[in-house]
Order: C-alpha cells, then structure tokens, then sequence
C-alpha cells in the first residue's frame, strides 16, 4: 500500500510541475503579447474615416495619426491623470494640433453601469471625427468601446460590434482574466443595445 501511494504521489508531483511550466509559459506569452501591442501601438480602424483605436499613444505618434488619418479627437479611456508624463505630453500635443481631447476613466477589471455606457456612447456620438480611442494597451477598456460605438451609433450588428472585444486586439477573452469584466458589460448591456441577450 504506501508503494502505491508513493507512485501517485510522484504522479501527482508531475502533473503539478506540468501545470505550473504550462501557466509559466502562459504568462510570458500574455506578457509578450501585451509589451508588442504597447510597442507597436495596436492601431487599427473600426470604421476607416470615422473611428479608430490604439493603445496609448506618444506625442509623435499621435502627430502621425492626424496626419495620416486626419484624427479631430482623441478620446482616452485612461481618465484624467495630470503630472504623468503620458498624460501630459497627450495633452499638450492634443492641444498643439488643434485635437479635442476628451477623458473618460473605465477599469477594464470593473462593468460598466448602464448609465456610464449610455455617458460613453454620447460622448463618442457627439465627439467631432475621426475620432481615436485609446488605453493603454488598446485591447479591453478601448475594445469594449469600440464594441459600444458600433452597436449603438453604427447600428452594427451585435457579432460585427462584439468582434472589437478579440484576442486580434490582445483581449483575452476568459473567464478567470479581470479583463472579462468588459465582456460581461457588453452581455448585460444587449437588451439596451436593441440585442437579445445571449
């Protein structure tokens, strides 16, 4: 009997190892993902001409997408952070190209209300286009974003608009990650959204 015993428990000693290299790997690999979406700024359009979203964009690169993309407004879903060298330099080259620069604060581990989406939504409905969202890695908070400006002001359909929330943006759509608090908003805001909910 405690041969037996012995056997399982080295079993079980592996299968722990197996497990714990597995989540290793994992998490490099998240890691890596997130330090190239930050490097690369995740920059991709929603609807060309309208509506595009990065991740946190520098002064040089914000002066390249107005150029290129002639960008009226950049909205930051990072929220007001005066004194952070980010902050300010978004700011100040907002304001030296003429570009409406408007802070909304959303965590991407906490829903949002009903009430803070419809506050979103007109904001970016009203905002002058094209308009760029952005957070810092441009995967969760501004792809729950996105997702909202295509199903309430685009009148996308709601595959088209939950597509924005992907792991081609870095959002890791999986239950146990904080970041699925942006999924679960966009899931018990679809009746709101003219959805049925799913």
């Amino acid at each position: 009997m405690p041969k037996m015993s012995s056997v399982f428990a080295q079993r079980l000693l592996r299968v722990g190892r197996g497990a714990l290299v597995a989540a290793g790997a994992f998490l490099v690999v998240a890691g890596g993902f997130y330090a190239h979406m930050l490097w690369t700024t995740n920059f991709h359009p929603v609807i060309a001409g309208e509506l595009y979203r990065s991740s946190q964009p520098s002064a040089t690169t914000i002066a390249e997408f107005q150029k290129q993309y002639g960008i009226k407004t950049i909205l930051n879903l990072r929220g007001g952070n005066s004194g952070h060298h980010w902050y300010d330099n978004e700011v100040a080259e907002a304001k030296a190209l003429n570009i409406n620069h408007i802070d909304f604060h959303m965590s991407s581990s906490r829903e949002l209300t009903q009430q803070q989406a419809a506050q979103l939504v007109e904001i970016m409905r009203d905002a002058p286009k094209p308009l760029l969202i952005h957070c810092q890695a441009g995967a969760d908070r501004t792809g729950l974003a996105s997702a909202l400006y295509l199903a309430a002001i685009a009148k996308a359909n709601e595959q088209t608009a939950a597509s924005q929330m992907s792991i081609i943006y870095g959002h890791l759509p999986f239950s146990f990650m904080s970041a699925y608090a942006m999924d679960r908003t966009f899931q018990k805001l679809e009746p709101w959204l003219g959805f049925s909910a799913s």
